[in-house]
């Protein structure tokens, strides 16, 4: 008896496994990809990232010639008199018209211009660490989701054989009850076992459900067969060695230490606009009436000099804003360096127990085998009760439950020690993507090029990512 409802349990198992994956393999390093592929989060942020390249350009643009062009066509009229016309009124009426260039350009402006560029260097060197640290969200995500769905298929699996094997043990207990050999409350424990099975399959069934739909919010499809990891990634042997690497590599610390170096930039651009400023200026036009053959061309060309006396302490507020500005990005700087070792070290804590807690219910399903294989074999020789039998298989069917959230909960964990060490990234885990490339769109922009090669090249990539 107990040979064949062991027989029967592992064909369960069999069963479930298949009509709860498709056929389809699909490994982690998939999810992941996929994950990275269609994310939007990620979509959004390389566009905040083109926008700040752009901001280099517009910085770059500042330190070149201004060419503006002009012109104007006016009717002037009115009536006069005078003594030549006898004090009476004669109207009289004049068509113009005019054309000019304009060109100017800053001689000195006490290195605004300049520092701004830097300024928006550091930027986009910021906000490329953020795309990096937003990356590492996207797959901590893709890891939580692809190990989430496995256990809820093996959890549902446990479920639908707990339910096969409760049942048949009910029917045992029927039978047995009718020939007299088991009381009546022996009958109504199976039956009791058998509602609350069958609650928690439609539990496991409903966690698989919402455990589907995350996938398919983080990785861009529905699972198929998914095939459990064979080994974990490889960290660091100890927590200081990871903090070592977290302080030097986390692009949340490199991003804020771009921010702060822009922000010291700030404040000596707020201090260079209190500064006088030298521009050359040049102009050239054409004047012409309608009414004559009168015209005129010409042009000027001429220095010009200007700064700021009174501005009613806006420039010494700029000041003082990038300044606290600045100390604020320090102090966030400073708060990185004590969180991120802490996030670590907690991770490795979190790694230690889940490993723990993995070789712990190795060893309770072992144990918890042996016990209700002797069960049910004692229970045919009339040494225990229907019961017995219940509770030895219940122990088991939660030793195997354990077993499965803590090979979960161990993966979950490994990943996220490579995520507090800012090592999460599709590099990092050697991925088969096509990887963005930061740098491509920035080069194209940086000397803030007009229609050209380089703005036809900057149109070819535009187009391709329209189309993703």
């Amino acid at each position: 008896m107990a040979r064949k409802t062991l027989t029967n349990w592992m064909t369960g198992v069999c069963l479930a496994a298949g009509l709860a994956m498709p056929a389809a393999a699909e490994t982690l390093a998939d999810a992941l990809a996929g994950a990275y592929n269609t994310s939007g989060l990620l979509e959004q942020n390389r566009a905040v990232l083109r926008a700040a390249d752009e901001e280099v350009a517009q910085a770059v643009a500042a330190l070149r010639p201004v060419v503006a062009w002009t012109g104007d066509i006016s009717r002037s009229y009115g009536t006069t008199r005078s003594l030549a016309t006898g004090f009476e009124w004669t109207g009289s009426a004049t068509d113009t018209a005019s054309i000019g260039l304009s060109a100017t350009l800053t001689l000195f402006d006490g290195g605004a211009n300049r520092l701004s560029v830097d300024a928006a260097k550091e930027t986009v060197l910021a906000t490329r660490s953020g795309l990096v640290s937003v990356e590492q969200d996207v797959l901590l995500r893709g890891v939580s989701a692809f190990m989430e769905v496995r256990r809820a298929i093996e959890t549902l699996t446990l479920r639908q054989n707990n339910v096969r094997v409760i049942g048949e043990e009910l029917r045992a207990a029927e039978d047995r009850f009718e020939v007299g050999e088991v009381t009546r409350t022996d009958v109504a424990s199976a039956e009791a076992r058998s509602a609350a099975a069958r609650s928690l399959l439609a539990a496991a069934e409903g966690a698989l459900a919402q455990a589907r739909e995350e996938y398919l919010a983080s990785v861009g499809h529905l699972p198929g067969n998914l095939v459990s990891p064979s080994s974990l990634p490889r960290i660091p042997a100890t927590a200081d060695q990871a903090k070592a690497i977290a302080l030097r590599d986390h692009p949340d610390i490199i991003q804020v230490q771009h921010q702060v170096a822009a922000s010291e930039i700030a404040i000596a651009v707020t201090q260079a606009s209190m500064s006088p400023t030298v521009s050359l200026q040049g102009t050239y036009g054409y004047d012409e009436s309608f009414d004559s053959e009168a015209g005129t061309r010409g042009g000027t060309i001429g220095l010009n000099f200007g700064g700021p006396i009174y501005q009613g302490g806006n420039l010494s507020s700029l000041k003082r804003q990038s300044i606290a500005t600045r100390d604020q990005n320090r102090a966030a700087l400073l708060q990185l360096t004590k969180s991120i070792p802490q996030s670590v070290a907690n991770a490795y804590a979190n790694l230690r127990v889940a490993q723990a807690a993995r070789a712990a219910s190795d060893e309770q399903v072992r144990a918890a085998t042996v016990a209700f294989r002797g069960t049910r074999e004692e229970a045919t020789l009339g040494a225990r009760t229907t019961l017995d039998v219940l509770d030895a298989e219940q122990e088991l069917l939660d030793a195997r439950n354990t077993q499965i959230s803590a090979v979960v909960d161990e993966t979950i964990a490994a990943y996220s020690v490579l995520y507090t060490m800012g090592q999460l990234t599709t590099e990092d885990l050697a991925l088969n993507v096509p990887r963005y490339d930061p740098a491509e769109y920035y080069n194209l922009v940086k000397s803030a090029p007009v229609q050209s090669r380089q703005g036809e090249d900057l149109n070819r990539i535009l187009k391709a990512m329209g189309k993703k």
